[in-house]
């Protein structure tokens, strides 16, 4: 071997080396991101009755709901600021900046004071480190995105983005296996109820080792080749919100990402890796312990399949994988969850169809329950009617009622009449509203209705392949995503151009999922018709790639 072929094998050697840190160290950090707002996400029932025990169940748990969907709609704010940093002062200090934010704020959660203690200023804490989560959220997705593909060979774009795109299961799967660890040991080993009562602050403490191995990681990291060659021609952009959403050639891709991609992803992912848990936990009545349990295990092999549509996206195109994965979710989501109704709780499915709940009421009597700062009580006869039902997670058919007249709830030849608690004392509405509750739930349990999934009839195979259907439909859009993002934009915008979608798509779109679709069933009675607000974005996806997104796959980065 001469020592002109020993130089260039020790050169490419060396890459392939300095590939792999940085994606470890890209990946790695993304992960420990998404494990600390992931512990919010999947700690809702808990969260929802240590932070807002000042609301009824149902409000208290839309409320959690949309305290989720808080973290997220800071998302793009944080993305404006941070792709601002990036695409002016580079893209290692701004990513850097993102995990010291988001570590700080999920290790301090861990030893909030609760509602009982401070009352209405424990859900205000709360909610700025909430806001302070998806700020640094926001500028940490584009800076590691665009970091590794601006490292990274042409023809392994998607391969090597798609490792950012694990990280979302690794986090996730790590989020749950701590969560899971932790209800275990303090099940065998304390009192009961010691989750509930102080266990659930572990999970969030347990983030700052993480912080650490992160911020070591990427301190070795150097800035990336294509921000580094144009900073030394001085072609740094000076004004990038102006750049990239003032001039049209570039706020049309803005635009185009959005619509295309970012709508269908916000709702895929975040309903095949949330809203599922909601529906599973809250109508189904499955033990949480099991949900956790069927999340780990479909979110460990979604990692696989990352990457698996990654690389084949660098062979067969970004569009046609991605549209194959919103196409199979689009046309999955009503007969997926239909599936997982009959698989968990079957005897649910066949009460529903053999004994239909009606609900007979004045639609004016009737609000929407949701109210996160606790000043509605919700005591109309509609209102603790439906309360009760949603608890229960049983589906009804509304009929309307002569105005001013109780709500009455039919289950079969059964009738509950519901005196409306409004005016009386707190402690007498309570009773009132208890009462009402107990009669519906002695009416639902005599036509057969299930209190909670039995575990003797649970199809666990049944339940594990609807959700890799949906893991296949969210990894395969997912996984290219990142590197046909990343080459739509030009490199002079393109941090503070490629985050505003993603995060307007993933926080606005796929942060509000489980409370919209929860709200949504709340309001009609279906337990189904939360999934229009997912098949809504996800069509418009569908149609917007089909026909206006441009294929990217081997775009030289520079152009």
């Amino acid at each position: 071997m001469t020592a002109t072929s020993v130089d260039k094998a020790a050169t490419k050697t060396q890459n392939r080396a300095s590939m792999r840190t940085v994606v470890a160290a890209s990946s790695a950090g993304t992960a420990f991101e998404w494990y600390d707002f992931f512990i919010f996400g999947s700690l809702t029932q808990v969260i929802s009755k240590t932070f807002f025990a000042g609301l009824n169940e149902t409000a208290g748990y839309v409320a959690a709901l949309a305290l989720f969907g808080v973290g997220f709609a800071f998302r793009p704010l944080g993305a404006l600021v941070f792709g601002k940093i990036g695409d002016q002062a580079g893209r290692k200090g701004a990513f850097l900046a993102t995990v010291l934010l988001m570590g700080g704020a999920t290790f301090a959660i861990a030893f909030l004071p609760t509602y009982q203690q401070v009352g209405i200023v424990s859900p205000i804490l709360l909610i700025v480190l909430r806001c302070v989560q998806g700020f640094a959220l926001g500028g940490e997705y584009g800076g590691a995105a665009i970091y590794v593909a601006e490292h990274s060979p042409p023809n392994q774009r998607g391969w090597s983005t798609s490792w950012v795109q694990t990280s979302a299961a690794f986090g996730l799967l790590g989020a749950l296996l701590v969560i899971l660890l932790t209800r275990w040991v303090l099940t065998h080993n304390a009192a009961p109820g010691a989750f509930e009562a102080w266990g659930w602050r572990i999970p969030f403490a347990v983030s700052i080792g993480l912080l650490g191995v992160s911020v070591w990681m990427r301190l070795k990291l150097t800035e990336s080749p294509a921000f580094t060659a144009m900073k030394d021609k001085g072609e740094a952009s000076k004004a990038p919100y102006a750049e990239a959403f003032g001039q049209w050639r570039n706020l049309k891709l803005v635009l185009l990402a959005f619509f295309s991609m970012m709508s269908a992803q916000g709702a895929v992912w975040y309903t095949s890796f949330f809203y599922v848990q909601t529906f599973l936990e809250k109508f189904l009545k499955v033990d949480p312990v099991t949900i956790n349990g069927l999340m780990m295990a479909a979110t460990a092999v979604s990692a696989i399949f990352y990457v698996v549509f990654g690389a084949l996206s660098d062979r067969v195109g970004r569009k046609p994988v991605m549209l194959g994965g919103m196409t199979l979710a689009l046309l999955f989501y009503f007969p997926g969850f239909h599936l997982l109704e009959r698989a968990a709780n079957p005897a649910l499915a066949e009460a529903s169809a053999r004994t239909p709940v009606v609900v007979i009421a004045d639609p004016a009597d009737c609000a929407l329950q949701f109210d996160p700062v606790g000043k509605a009580a919700f005591v109309s006869s509609c209102d603790i009617v439906k309360s009760a039902l949603a608890n229960a997670g049983v589906s009804y058919r509304n009929q309307a009622a002569p105005a001013g007249a109780a709500a009455v709830v039919e289950v079969g030849e059964a009738r509950v009449v519901s005196p409306s608690a409004a005016g009386l004392p707190k402690a007498e509405a309570k009773t009132t509203k208890a009462a009402t509750d107990k009669a519906i739930k002695a009416a639902l349990a005599q036509a057969g209705y299930p209190d909670k999934a039995d575990p003797a009839r649970v199809n666990w195979w049944g339940m594990f392949g609807v959700l890799m259907v949906f893991v296949i439909a969210a990894t395969a859009l997912f996984g290219p995503l990142a590197a046909c993002l990343v080459e739509l934009f030009p490199t002079r915008v393109r941090y503070t151009a490629l985050s505003l979608p993603y995060h307007i798509g993933t926080g606005w779109v796929g942060g509000f999922v489980p409370f919209t679709a929860f709200a949504i069933v709340a309001a009609t009675g279906n337990i189904y018709a939360g999934l229009w607000y997912p098949v809504g974005f996800t069509l418009l996806s569908v149609l917007t790639t089909l026909f206006l997104l441009p294929e990217t796959k081997g775009r030289p980065l520079d152009a």
